[in-house]
C-alpha cells in the first residue's frame, strides 16, 4: 500500500479555500510579504486564525509574482519517509528544475539551489515531534537561498533553533497579540456574517470579553444568530479562555436541528469528511445534502481544498465535538470508530482502518486487521507504525495472537531498542510457547538483541543454537536470523562464513524489503572493511532505498543502512550531503541504541562541525555520545567519544589535553576485545592507532613507527584493507616527522595510488594539515615526473587535484617567529581572542557569531594580525603566535 493516496496528498498541498466571511488581514499579509528573513513563525493557540492569515499572505505573494507552495502537516508526517514525499511534492510546485528521468529528487537540495523568489508554507507544524523531521526542516532553513523563505504556522514553539535565528535577525514572529482581531476587524466580521453591524456598545463589550480571539468571535456570531441582539447574550458570558469556546460551541450545538446535531457529533471522530465515509456513520440521513448545507451556510466546515468535495471541522470545534460525544454517547464511540474502520477497510486503506479500530478501543478488531496486514508491514520495514499500534493494545489481548506478539517484538527491537525488546520478549512467553513456529521464531530474535546490546560473544552462542532450528515457518524471522548471524560472525572474525550466511539470507528474503536492506547493508560493511569503497557505496545506497522504493531521495530507509550510507558519503567528502543524511538517521540510531551506529553517526556529526568551524557543535556531539554511553551502560560508546575528543584536541595543537583523553579512554578489557573482534566503529578509530597518532604529533615518531608496523602487519594478515590504508597514512606522517622525507613520500604515494582507485578522501583529509603538506609535496613531484617522461595516471591526477582543492594552500610548519621589534604595534586583546578562535578551527562566520561582530570586522582583525606578525596566511599567524607564546 502506498504511504498516502493522491487525493489526500492533494488536500495537504492546498490551503483551505477562501470563504466570503473572512476578514482581510491586510497588515499581517503585507508584513509577511515584506519580511527579509528566512523564517516567519506564526504561533498562537487554536482558533486565532493562523491558517487564514497564512493563506491570505500566500495570495498576496502570488499576486506579487512570488512562487509559493503549501503543506499542511499531520501526525503521520513524523514518519521521515512520508514527510519527504510530501515535501518533495510541495517543492516541485515552486517550479524548481526537475531531475532527469529516473534521477534522484532531493527536495532539500532543490530548495537550496532555487534562485527565484519563493515561499514555502508549513501549517499545523505543532504535530511534528520526530527529531529527524525537525532536523530536516532546520536544514532547509539553514540552506535557504537569499530569496527563499519559510512560513510556519504552529500552536507551540518548534524546536528549530529559533533563538539562533532571532539573534541573527533571520526570524519574524507573528504571535497571539498580533493575530487578535482589533475592534474594526471584529465589526467587519459581524458585518460580513450577518449583513449588518452590531451596536457599538455591544461590539465593544463582545470584543473586550473575547479579547479578539477569532474562534470565540466566530462562535459568538453563530450564537447571536440564534439568540438575537436583544436577549442579553453578550452580557452573560465572560473570559476568553477555552471555557468560552466550549460554552459558545455548546450553545451553537444546542440550537441545531436534531439531525444536524447527530451528524456533527458522529462525524467528529473523522479527520476529514466526505459524503461516503459520513454516510457510513449516519446511514439514515442524506450526508451529501447535509455537507452541502453546512458548507453553504459556512457554519462549521472548512474546505480542505478548492477542487475536492472534502472538508474538516475547525480544530477547536472538532475538539469540543469529540469531548461532547464522549460525554453524551460513550457507548457509541466504539461503534462509530468500527464503522469508520470498516469503511476504510472496504476502500483498501488498512492504516486508517487500524487507527480507527484502536482509537475506538476496539482492540479485537484491530488485531483482526493486523492479522491480515501486520506481516506485510513488517516486511516493508514500517517498524514505528507497528510499534505505535502494538503499544496501544493491552498485553493480555495481544497474547491471544502469538504470531502478532512476535511481530510486535521485531518492531520494538528496531524502534525502541534491544533492551526494551528483550524485556518484552522475556515477559511475552513466546520462547516457551506451545506453538513450535512461535517458539523457534522467538529464539531467532535473541542473538540479534544480544548483538545490538554489544554482547557479541553471547550472541554468537545463542545464534548457533537458533540456526539449528531453521526453518521456523516465519520467512521474515529466518532471513533476519541469517542476516544477524552474518553480522555476528563477521564481528568475531570469519568473513567467509559471514558471506555464506548472507547468500543464504538473500535466497530466503522473498519480498521482504526490510531484510533486503539488512543483507545489502552487511555486504556493504564487508566491502568497506575490505577497502572496496565504490562497491560498498552502491550497496548502502541500494539498502537505504530498498525499504522505501517509492522514493529516490536516499533519505528514507532504515537507520541501520542510513548511518552506513552517510559514512561512505562522508568518506567521499560530500559533507553537506552527509550532514543531510545524519539529520535523518542520527536521531533514529540514537533511539534504537545500536552502539556502532551511535558512535559512527555522532563522530561524523562532530567532524563535519569541526571542519566547518563550529567547534562548539563538534564538542556537543561528542558530549551527547558520551552521555548516551553512560546512560545505556555501553563503555565502548563512552570510549569512542573520548577517542574522538582526543583527536580534535590534537588537531587544535593541545597535546596535554589530547593525551589525557586517551588515558581516560584506556579500558584494557575493551581494547583487548577490540583486537579479537571486527567492530565497525573501530575499524579506523581504536586506542593503538590513536596513541600512534599522538606520538607522531607530540611524542617520538620512532615509537609511533614501531607500533604502526605491528598494527599494519596484523591488518594485512586479517585482510582489513581499509585499516591498512589508514595505518599507512599515519606511517607516512611518522616518517615525515622523523625526517625521512623520501620514505614518507614513497609511503604516501602508495596510499594515494590505492585510494584514488576507490575514491577515499576523508581517510586522508581527517589527519589534518600535516598530511596536506605531504600530499602537496607528492603532487608536485608527480607533476615534475609527468612533465619529464610524458606519462601520467589520469585517475591519480584527477584525484590529487580534488585533494589539493580541499586542502587549499599549505604552509610549512617550521615557521620562524619574527624578531622582537619594539616598533611593532602589540596585538590587542580582541586580536588575541581572534587568534585563539583561529587556532581552534573556527571559520570567519563562526568567529563573527562568537564575538558578536560582523564578518567584515573579523576580516579586519585578521589583516591587522597578519601585518603585526609578518604572517602571510592564517596558518602561519597561528604558528607564529604559538612560537611567541601569545596563544597555547
Amino acid at each position: 500500500m502506498p504511504p498516502t493516496s493522491p487525493r489526500i496528498l492533494e488536500t495537504k498541498l492546498n490551503p483551505p479555500a477562501v470563504v466570503v466571511t473572512q476578514v482581510l488581514r491586510t497588515a499581517i499579509s503585507e508584513q509577511i510579504a515584506a519580511a527579509a528573513v528566512k523564517l516567519v513563525l506564526v504561533r498562537a493557540p487554536a482558533g486565532f486564525g493562523k491558517t487564514t492569515a497564512m493563506a491570505q499572505s500566500r495570495q498576496r505573494m502570488e499576486a506579487d509574482g512570488v512562487a509559493t507552495a503549501w503543506l499542511t502537516l499531520d501526525r503521520a508526517d513524523n514518519d521521515v519517509s512520508r514527510f519527504l514525499i510530501c515535501l518533495g511534492e510541495a517543492v516541485q510546485r515552486l517550479g524548481v528544475d526537475e531531475p532527469p528521468a529516473n534521477a534522484p529528487f532531493d527536495a532539500v537540495a532543490a530548495l537550496a539551489a532555487h534562485d527565484s523568489p519563493f515561499t514555502l508554507f508549513l501549517d499545523d507544524f505543532e504535530v511534528v515531534q520526530e527529531p529527524a523531521v525537525l532536523g530536516l526542516v532546520r536544514e532547509v532553513i539553514d540552506h535557504l537561498p537569499r530569496r527563499g523563505r519559510i512560513v510556519i504556522g504552529s500552536r507551540s514553539l518548534p524546536d528549530l533553533g529559533v533563538g539562533r535565528l532571532r539573534a541573527r535577525g533571520q526570524l519574524m514572529e507573528i504571535d497571539t497579540d498580533r493575530l487578535r482581531f482589533n475592534i474594526d476587524e471584529t465589526s467587519a466580521f459581524f458585518g460580513q456574517r450577518a449583513g449588518q453591524a452590531l451596536p457599538a456598545d455591544m461590539l465593544s463589550q463582545l470584543h473586550r470579553k473575547t479579547e479578539g480571539w477569532v474562534a470565540a468571535i466566530w462562535l459568538a456570531s453563530m450564537a447571536l444568530e440564534r439568540h438575537g441582539l436583544e436577549t442579553g447574550f453578550v452580557e452573560r458570558f465572560s473570559g476568553s479562555d477555552r471555557a468560552v469556546a466550549d460554552y459558545l460551541a455548546e450553545d451553537v450545538l444546542a440550537h441545531q436541528p436534531r439531525e444536524i446535531r447527530d451528524f456533527l457529533l458522529r462525524t467528529s471522530i473523522l479527520r476529514q469528511l466526505d459524503a461516503s465515509v459520513c454516510q457510513t456513520l449516519n446511514p439514515r440521513v442524506d450526508c451529501a445534502a447535509i455537507l452541502d448545507q453546512l458548507a453553504a451556510s459556512n457554519l462549521f466546515l472548512t474546505p480542505v481544498a478548492s477542487d475536492t468535495p472534502a472538508w474538516r471541522y475547525h480544530s477547536l470545534f472538532a475538539d469540543f465535538l469529540r469531548a461532547q460525544l464522549a460525554r453524551e454517547r460513550p457507548d457509541e464511540l466504539a461503534r462509530l470508530h468500527l464503522a469508520a474502520s470498516g469503511w476504510y477497510e472496504s476502500q483498501g486503506r488498512p492504516v486508517p482502518a487500524i487507527d480507527h479500530a484502536i482509537e475506538g478501543g476496539d482492540h479485537p478488531h484491530a488485531l483482526t486487521l493486523l492479522d491480515s496486514y501486520a506481516e506485510e508491514f513488517l516486511e516493508q520495514g514500517r517498524m514505528r507504525m507497528l510499534s505505535r499500534w502494538f503499544s496501544a493494545i493491552p498485553e493480555h489481548q495481544l497474547r491471544a495472537h502469538p504470531f502478532l506478539q512476535l511481530i510486535a517484538l521485531w518492531a520494538a527491537c528496531f524502534t525502541y531498542g534491544p533492551w526494551d525488546a528483550m524485556k518484552k520478549l522475556e515477559q511475552s512467553g513466546c520462547a516457551e510457547s506451545g506453538i513450535p513456529e512461535v517458539r523457534a521464531s522467538a529464539h531467532t530474535l535473541t542473538p540479534l538483541l544480544l548483538a545490538m546490546q554489544d554482547r557479541y560473544d553471547e550472541a554468537y552462542e545463542a545464534g548457533r543454537e537458533s540456526l539449528a532450528r531453521l526453518p521456523t515457518g516465519l520467512p521474515f524471522a529466518d532471513s533476519a536470523l541469517l542476516n544477524a548471524m552474518a553480522n555476528i560472525i563477521s564481528v568475531v572474525g570469519d568473513q567467509h562464513e559471514s558471506q555464506r550466511l548472507l547468500d543464504a539470507a538473500r535466497s530466503r528474503q522473498g519480498n521482504s524489503t526490510f531484510n533486503r536492506m539488512y543483507t545489502e547493508s552487511l555486504e556493504g560493511m564487508l566491502d568497506l572493511h575490505g577497502g572496496r569503497l565504490r562497491q560498498a557505496t552502491a550497496r548502502f545506497r541500494m539498502a537505504v532505498d530498498s525499504t522505501h522504493a517509492v522514493s529516490y531521495n536516499h533519505s528514507h530507509g532504515n537507520a541501520w543502512a542510513g548511518v552506513l550510507y552517510a559514512g561512505v558519503v562522508y568518506e567521499a567528502n560530500q559533507l553537506p550531503q552527509a550532514d543531510h543524511l545524519l539529520n535523518v538517521y542520527l536521531p533514529l540510531a540514537r533511539d534504537v541504541g545500536l552502539p556502532d551506529h551511535m558512535i559512527l553517526s555522532h563522530v561524523m556529526r562532530s567532524r563535519i562541525a569541526f571542519y566547518t568551524g563550529d567547534i562548539d557543535a563538534a564538542f556537543q556531539a561528542l558530549t551527547e555520545l558520551e552521555y548516551l554511553g553512560h546512560h545505556r551502560q555501553l563503555p565502548r560508546v563512552v570510549a569512542g567519544a573520548k577517542l574522538e575528543r582526543s583527536r580534535m584536541l590534537l588537531l587544535q595543537g593541545n597535546g596535554p589535553a589530547s593525551r589525557d583523553e586517551l588515558a581516560r579512554a584506556d579500558d584494557p578489557a575493551l581494547w583487548d576485545r577490540e583486537r579479537r573482534q571486527r567492530l565497525p566503529a573501530h575499524d579506523l578509530d581504536y586506542l593503538a592507532l590513536a596513541r600512534a597518532r599522538w606520538e607522531i604529533s607530540f611524542g617520538d615518531p620512532r615509537v609511533a613507527l614501531t607500533a604502526l608496523d605491528a598494527e599494519l602487519h596484523a591488518a594485512i594478515a586479517a585482510a582489513r584493507s581499509r585499516r591498512a590504508l589508514k595505518l599507512r597514512v599515519l606511517r607516512a606522517l611518522a616518517l615525515q616527522r622523523a625526517g625521512d622525507v623520501a620514505a614518507a613520500l614513497e609511503e604516501i604515494g602508495a596510499v594515494l595510488q590505492t585510494a584514488s582507485q576507490e575514491g577515499f578522501m576523508r581517510l586522508i583529509l581527517d589527519e589534518g594539515p600535516a598530511v596536506g603538506l605531504l600530499v602537496q609535496r607528492y603532487a608536485t613531484a608527480a607533476q615534475e615526473r609527468s612533465a619529464a617522461d610524458g606519462r601520467s595516471d589520469p585517475i591519480l591526477a584527477e584525484y590529487l587535484q580534488r585533494l589539493l582543492q580541499v586542502l587549499g594552500p599549505m604552509v610549512a610548519p617550521n615557521v620562524e617567529a619574527p624578531s622582537a621589534d619594539g616598533n611593532k604595534e602589540p596585538l590587542t586583546r580582541k586580536e588575541i581572542r581572534v587568534l585563539q578562535l583561529l587556532a581552534e578551527g573556527y571559520s570567519n562566520n563562526a568567529m563573527a557569531e562568537k564575538l558578536f561582530v560582523s564578518d567584515s570586522t573579523v576580516r579586519t582583525h585578521l589583516r591587522n594580525i597578519n601585518m603585526k606578525l609578518d604572517a602571510k596566511s592564517r596558518t602561519q599567524a597561528v604558528a607564529i603566535a604559538r612560537k611567541l607564546g601569545v596563544i597555547r
